[in-house]
């Protein structure tokens, strides 16, 4: 029974903070123009 309203507690939990994020809306950022330079290591 414990592990019932555990798993209840959570899934209450989660449902709360997905309706906060929603609420909320998303943030109001840009992307950077400018592209992102990664380098592979060369194979031995």
């Amino acid at each position: 029974m414990r592990a019932l309203i555990a798993a209840a507690a959570g899934l209450a939990a989660a449902l709360a903070l997905v309706l906060t994020v929603t609420a909320v809306g998303t943030p109001s950022g840009t992307t950077s123009p400018k592209p992102l330079l990664t380098t592979v290591p060369a194979h031995p």
